[in-house]
């Protein structure tokens, strides 16, 4: 946490800062999340993320977090602190969900073990979609989920590693075994517009303005509508998903330790899915 003097200097300065190589230079209000999300909060929140079941021990540090956030001014920075709150709260219990080790009777809840994994167990596929020319796969490697967010398919790996500097294409290995790159990866999915859809930032922010397509998909703004966003094809449009559960549950927990209320439209059983 910093000094009050520092806090007060970071409220009238302009820095540039440019971090390790990955992030574009920029000028920027410097005004640190960890303002609102203290170690102790977050270790509060992923009470078992070190736990020697979890394969993830170790891995996804609090400086990481705060470090990588650093990259998108944006986050958790825009509106009121309520707002900002609530948007952290919703960011860092989706990444619970893509990587929970918890378990109905688990030690604190099952909503206590979020980051116990940094990728993804057995998977089905490669995940290369070889009918996307413009981010070709590497011939031998996986575009399986990794990281917070379980970044997957290479049409994602490649321009994530264009926007942060790294070789997402020909070394997604990398978004495991970098505890930076790998909060820069979810961080870089959370705020990215990715057409029709929009970003999870800008929903959580109240910026989301729905189509007329969106309109009749029942596509209403929300924590729910983050859940369609990640995932909506597989979990959306399902009465009483056990996944969106899964992803409400951590953010109500969460919400709670924020000491904030989570807003409507947890869930996302009444939406169409984007296509």
């Amino acid at each position: 946490m910093a000094s009050s003097a520092y806090t007060l200097l970071s409220f009238t300065f302009y820095i540039v800062f440019l971090s390790s190589g990955s992030c574009k230079a920029e000028a920027r209000r410097f005004n640190d999340i960890s303002s609102l999300v203290s170690k102790g909060l977050f270790d509060s929140i992923f009470l078992h993320k070190d736990n020697n079941a979890c394969p993830a021990k170790d891995f996804y540090t609090y400086i990481s977090f705060i470090r990588a956030s650093r990259c998108f001014p944006r986050f958790g920075r825009t509106g009121s602190s309520i707002k900002r709150k609530r948007e952290i709260a919703a960011f860092l219990a989706q990444i619970s969900h893509e990587t929970t080790g918890g378990w109905p009777t688990a030690p604190d809840g099952p909503f206590a073990w979020g980051l116990c994994f940094k990728e993804e167990v057995s998977p089905q596929s490669n995940y290369c979609n070889s009918s996307n020319t413009q981010w070709p796969c590497s011939p031998g490697k996986s575009y399986k989920g990794r990281g917070p967010m379980q970044l997957s398919w290479n049409y994602n790996y490649g321009p994530a590693g264009k926007a942060l500097g790294f070789d997402g294409l020909n070394n997604p290995d990398i978004v495991s075994n970098n505890s930076l790159i790998a909060f820069k990866t979810a961080l870089w999915f959370w705020m990215t517009e990715q057409s029709p859809k929009p970003s999870c930032h800008n929903v959580m922010i109240g910026k989301y303005k729905p189509t007329a397509a969106g309109v009749a998909a029942n596509r209403t703004a929300g924590y729910g509508l983050v859940t369609n966003i990640i995932n909506g094809g597989l979990e959306c449009g399902i009465p009483n998903d056990a996944r969106v559960n899964d992803r409400i549950g951590f953010f109500q927990r969460y919400a709670a330790l924020f000491n904030i209320s989570t807003g409507p439209n947890l869930d996302c059983e009444n939406q169409k899915p984007f296509t």
